[in-house]
Parts: C-alpha cells; structure tokens; sequence
C-alpha cells in the first residue's frame, strides 16, 4: 500500500485547479471590496464626533469580535429570517436572488469581515501619523480634508503595508470556510476528492500545499511593497550618507 498516491492527486487536477479559482476569487473581490470601503469608513472610525464614530466602532467591534464561519452562515441561513427579506422575495426582488446564491452571501460576509480589520487597522496607521507631516500640512494652509486627502491617508495606506498583508493571508486561509455553504473552493475540492477516492492524506495535504504557496507569493509581494514605499523608513546603516 502506497503511502502517498499520485495519482489520485493527478486525476483530480481539473478539480484542485476550479477550487483554486473559486479561492482567488472569493479572496481577491472580499479584500477588494473590504480595502475601497474600509477607506472612508476608517476616517468615520475617527471622527471626533461619537454619533459618528460609535456606529463604526460597533460594526468593527462584531466583526472582529465573532468567528468568520458564524458570520457566513448568519448571511446564508438567516438572511430568510429578515422580514424584508421574506418581503422580497415574495415580491421577487432581485435583493433575494442576490442572498439566494452561496456564491454572493460567501462574498458578502468577507467582505464585511475583512473590511472591519482594515478599518482598524488604516485607522491605527492614521492615528500615528507623524507630527511633522501634519505641521506641513498646515503650514501649507491645507484644509483638514485636504490633509486627508493629500497625507494623512496615502501615509497611513503606506506604513499599514506590513500590518495590512497579515490581514491579507489570514483573509486567504480563512477563505476555506466557503465549503460550507456548498461553494466548491480548494478546501471543497479536497473534501470531495476525499470522499470519492478515500484518501484524505493524499487530498488535504495537496491543498495545504496550494496554500502555503500562496502564501509565500503573498509575503514575496509584500516584501516587494514594502521595498518600494517603505525605503524611507528602513533604519540606515551605520556610514550610510558619510562622505569617504
């Protein structure tokens, strides 16, 4: 008896390789959407003004707060239980089509949950920005939206880079879930394969490989990012600027 049969992992590549696509796509459009709206939310988050704030501070607070997995299945099993959406279905709104798809309700609550972390997080980096650029902004007779605008936010986006591409991998391995509202990912492939072959070894640990290599492409990405708009903050070696 083989250890580690190769061919049950060959014979399933198309369907390793459609669970591979339905990650990059629910992972991709989740942080996509969870990045652009986590950017005005966060300047909510911040707001001197607490009947603004609180709200945002509340949603990021129950997003963070609860697993990812109990998020999912409350848009997927509980969107029914609204009584507009019950409304809208027997009025056959498009709003339930869109909550009647796993697909969508999978999309959904990452994006929400990936987007209550990137609030906190741009926030803290907005939190910390460095006094000496504020000064200028002001010096400049820069309005406070300008500021925003112009350096507050784009330094803020800059220095969350390392912070941000934790979120980004755990958005990644957290993607796994999705099988359980019937989304074939990889971790959906794997348990499918598992069940048709009977060789979980073989199946899950084909998977967890894709995913570690994802995750090495992620961390070599960022590593890059941080290279190209974080120079400025490495510590400078002892000489550097010296003349000889």
């Amino acid at each position: 008896m083989e250890l580690f049969d190769l061919s049950v992992i060959t014979g399933s590549l198309p369907e390793f390789w459609r669970g591979l696509w339905m990650t990059l796509q629910l992972t991709g459009f989740a942080l996509l959407f969870g990045f652009f709206a986590a950017i005005p939310l966060a300047v909510l988050r911040l707001s001197p003004n607490r009947l603004v704030s609180t709200p945002v501070a509340a949603y990021t607070y129950f997003f963070r707060g609860t697993p990812m997995l109990v998020q999912l299945l409350l848009v997927y099993y509980g969107a029914s239980q609204w009584e507009w959406m019950r409304a809208a279905w027997e009025a056959g709104h498009p709003l339930w089509t869109l909550f009647r798809e796993p697909y969508f309700c999978a999309l959904f609550a990452f994006g929400l949950n990936t987007c209550a972390y990137t609030v906190e997080i741009l926030a803290g980096s907005m939190r910390n920005t460095p006094h000496g650029e504020l000064e200028a902004a002001k010096a400049m007779g820069m309005t406070r939206l300008k500021a925003l605008q112009r350096i507050v936010i784009p330094s803020a986006l800059r220095r969350m880079i390392p912070t941000y591409s934790n979120e980004v991998i755990l958005m990644l391995q957290g993607s796994a879930i999705a099988s359980a509202v019937t989304l074939v990912d990889l971790t959906g492939a794997a348990r499918n394969v598992y069940s048709r072959h009977f060789a979980p070894f073989e199946a899950f640990v084909f998977v967890g490989l894709i995913y570690l290599m994802l995750t090495f492409v992620l961390v070599g990405l960022f590593k890059l990012a941080e290279q190209r708009w974080l120079a400025h903050l490495a510590p400078r070696k002892a000489g550097a600027g010296r003349s000889s």
